[in-house]
């Protein structure tokens, strides 16, 4: 086989064994396009033709064996006839690799994901490098997809049908040693014999893995309908059927069709391609590159940091500590006080513990946190961050005294939610070397960090702080120094009429119902109680002028009562044992058919507000935010798309009877335009190209 191709590069060895290497060209990474699976289509010809003893699949690429199908080509199907048949086409192209005469071994390196995980499995033979960096899974679920290359099929056949659901719904990637465990992969080998333990695989032909003992039953016809019965009710507690179809639409191709190889392929077929084409697919696809993009923005060629001083070890500032610790770097922690850093280790040690697993690994994260309660780290830091509490006074104090201690090329960052960097800056003799990096609670969960911006803030600053942000494995979203920059400002009056909303008597539980039907991750009320009803109002008093409407007595009375949420076991709720004693709505509760409309347009009104002002640079940019940092409802693609999708002229519509009857909160923003009906946004990248 001497054919040259654009995406494959054939070596056939001595001893007759044909090496087939994926190399995307003009890419970094491997996804599979249909120009790569058409001619994967002609090397597999060939191959059935030759007289090879054996196939080795592996990567030319440095970063993995293969990420999965190409987005763009699955985004762009318009139909589920076009969907259907790119999904046919690959099946047909791996079941014919998987009925070649001779063995073929995948070897892993990397990533190994989606597609390129359904690949690995087409073949007879998975061998997998032991090392941190090498991932498997089948993450298609959170693209509100599933697999389609016969991953349904292969993997509950594999592994059994538990641990082969977990990984398909879950989404989550596994390490090599874990998949080894698991069954996924054969063999798990060091870089130094992988070759020779895919020629030796080849050479002697060992019986392909087959499941054993009790895991056979798990995919049984009798048993099947009992396993799909708890895996929907599992399902259902975090992804709704209405919201998100695809998990169970995976589970119910199992369920029925699990004994029927043909009919099971056909399942995958006739459900992907119509999942593909509908909008929870398409809005979480447009996630996707929203948060490519956002990735983008952060060079970390630019800039990459080792050590990190962190002023101010309470809650805020001790997560930041043990976060950049986590990601490698060498963290010094500066407070007043003992007692708060050895809180910040106590809950670091946890932290690791729960993330690493591993002895070893989880006391080489704790040598990188070292208490500096003098602040010795000041003056060989890479990274500044002020994080103490919010008082204008106490930072131009603190930023007058270590100024002249830093280096003068060191990034000096604040944490501030609330104060304009301008006014920071005063307390500087080169104000424009401060930027803001806004994390949110908790920062081991949360991805977004707003790279905040002030006038003087010069470009460089700017760009250093989004490599950093990247370096800890955060998103940068660049925001101008503003009232509650973007997600604050957002997300306050949406908060606020939650408020408004108990005090007219509506119940906290309903209210939250209301939320979490539309599709976000936790009602109004139990957010509030969750981050503090004291932080709550400090933010509210702060953006009193930038947001519509008065903060509600309620929540002053709370907070006077020294009733702050969950943290005191009281606030709208009780809480017992960390848990709402009485979170649940009563049949009789009073349940006003406009409780919805209230919460989300308050919250699609100040995004308009904010896109308007220019907080941040596009609506593409805006939705990003609003998802990965409120967790606002992913299936619909973020509050300005979603407006998009709904119809911009109705929701004004419906803003307008809303003010009629409640108020001047509820007035549209100058930046509607129900005259002039958008297109939905795109996903573009950082230089505003359509991706």
């Amino acid at each position: 086989m001497t054919k040259h191709y654009r995406h494959w590069r054939l070596e056939t060895g001595d001893d007759n064994i044909v090496w087939l290497y994926a190399d995307k060209a003009d890419e970094s990474t491997n996804s599979l396009s249909r120009e790569m699976l058409d001619e994967l289509a002609d090397i597999v010809t060939g191959l059935e033709d030759s007289t090879a003893r054996g196939l080795v699949l592996l990567s030319a690429k440095k970063n993995g064996f293969i990420a999965g199908a190409d987005i763009n080509t699955i985004s762009q199907a318009k139909t589920t006839e076009q969907a259907a048949e790119f999904i046919r086409f690959g099946q047909d192209v791996f079941n014919r690799i998987e009925k070649l005469r001779f063995p073929a071994v995948c070897l892993i390196h990397g990533f190994c994901m989606g597609g390129g995980y359904e690949l690995a499995l087409a073949c007879r033979y998975r061998v997998a490098l032991d090392d941190p960096g090498t991932k498997l899974g089948l993450p298609e679920i959170n693209l509100g997809i599933h697999p389609g290359f016969g991953g349904v099929l292969r993997l509950p056949l594999l592994i059994g049908a538990p641990a082969a659901m977990d990984i398909m719904l879950s989404g989550r990637s596994v390490s090599a040693r874990s998949a080894k465990k698991l069954g996924m992969v054969d063999y798990v080998a060091p870089e130094r014999q992988l070759r020779k333990a895919a020629i030796d695989l080849i050479n002697t032909k060992p019986p392909a893995h087959e499941l054993k003992g009790w895991k056979t039953l798990t995919n049984h016809a009798l048993l099947r309908p009992l396993l799909a019965a708890y895996l929907r009710k599992q399902v259902a507690k975090k992804a709704p059927k209405n919201h998100y179809p695809a998990p169970y639409a995976l589970i119910s191709i199992w369920e029925k069709h699990a004994g029927n190889r043909k009919r099971m392929l056909q399942a995958e077929e006739e459900s992907l391609s119509r999942l593909v084409v509908g909008d929870t697919a398409q809005n979480l696809i447009r996630v996707f590159f929203l948060q490519t993009r956002l990735k983008s923005i952060g060079d970390k060629k630019l800039f990459a940091p080792k050590r990190v001083h962190v002023i101010g070890a309470g809650v805020m500032g001790g997560d930041i500590a043990a976060w950049c610790a986590l990601q490698g770097l060498q963290v010094t922690l500066q407070d007043r006080q003992e007692k708060n850093i050895a809180r910040v280790i106590k809950n670091a040690n946890a932290l690791y513990k729960k993330k690493l697993k591993d002895r070893v690994l989880v006391q080489a994260a704790l040598d990188r946190l070292l208490p500096d309660m003098n602040g010795l780290g000041l003056r060989h830091a890479d990274v500044i961050i002020e994080a103490i509490f919010e008082d204008k006074d106490a930072k131009h104090a603190l930023f007058r005294d270590i100024e002249p201690k830093i280096r003068p090329d060191a990034l000096l960052a604040t944490n501030t939610s609330s104060i304009p960097l301008e006014t920071l800056g005063e307390a500087l003799t080169d104000p424009g070397r401060l930027v803001g990096v806004h994390f949110f609670n908790p920062v081991a969960m949360m991805q977004l960090v707003e790279i905040v911006r002030a006038k003087q803030t010069r470009q460089e600053v700017i760009d250093k702080a989004a490599a950093f942000t990247r370096h800890i494995n955060r998103l940068p979203l660049p925001v101008k120094s503003s009232p509650g920059f973007l997600v604050n400002r957002v997300l306050m009056p949406y908060l606020v009429e939650a408020v408004v909303l108990e005090s007219e008597g509506i119940s906290a539980p309903v209210i939250d119902a209301a939320a979490t039907g539309f599709g976000m991750p936790m009602g109004p009320i139990t957010l509030a109680d969750t981050v503090g009803l004291d932080i709550c109002l400090s933010v509210a008093e702060n953006l009193a002028g930038a947001i519509r409407g008065e903060i509600p007595q309620r929540l002053k009375t709370l907070v006077q009562e020294g009733h702050l949420g969950r943290k005191t076991g009281r606030g709208f709720y009780h809480y017992k044992h960390g848990n709402p004693a009485d979170g649940k709505a009563g049949k009789s509760d009073y349940r006003p058919a406009d409780i919805q409309d209230r919460l989300m347009l308050r919250f699609i009104n100040e995004a308009v507000a904010c896109l308007r002002e220019g907080v941040v640079a596009d609506k593409d940019l805006l939705d990003a935010g609003m998802i990965f940092a409120t967790g606002f409802a992913p299936f619909r693609g973020g509050p300005l798309h979603y407006s998009g999708q709904q119809g911009v002229t109705e929701l004004y519509r419906r803003l307008v009877e809303l003010e009629e009857k409640y108020g001047d909160r509820f007035k549209p923003d100058a930046g509607w335009k129900p005259d002039k009906e958008p297109q939905p946004t795109v996903a573009r990248d950082y230089a505003g190209n359509e991706l």
